[in-house]
């Protein structure tokens, strides 16, 4: 079972959606998320658009890089800007890639339904090109 790691500032919209999305997809990848700085909360809009597709999980919460800073990962993933520039050092050489997105929080619904079909156009090709 592989492991990957979505890493952004909040660790409540994208990075929560594409573990989902990724958990969802993959029945060999297991993924994880956190955030540089977690909110704390999961954005209502990404639990609904995880829970229309099939891939909300009550386990799912907004936590921060300390809880899985010492994790073996295979890939790290950053999904926004600041997890790419402020993004620590991980104790275990794990590669890294930025595929970044527009952060829905605050927009309207339909900002969380174009985020999804990016997420699956964009972010699951560049996993398995790094990860399968």
């Amino acid at each position: 079972m592989k492991k990957v790691l979505i890493l952004c500032t909040g660790n409540s919209c994208r990075s929560i959606m594409a573990e989902g999305m990724i958990n969802r997809k993959f029945t060999d990848i297991q993924a994880f998320s956190s955030g540089v700085k977690a909110s704390g909360k999961v954005n209502p809009n990404a639990k609904k658009i995880l829970e229309i597709n099939n891939s909300w999980k009550d386990e799912y919460h907004s936590k921060t890089i300390e809880k899985v800073l010492n994790n073996r990962f295979d890939l790290i993933i950053t999904v926004c800007d600041n997890a790419k520039e402020s993004c620590p050092i991980f104790p275990y050489s794990t590669p890294i890639i930025h595929v970044g997105f527009k952060d829905p929080d605050g927009q309207n619904w339909n900002e969380f339904e174009t985020l999804w079909i990016e997420m699956e156009n964009r972010l699951i090709p560049e996993l398995k090109q790094h990860i399968c």
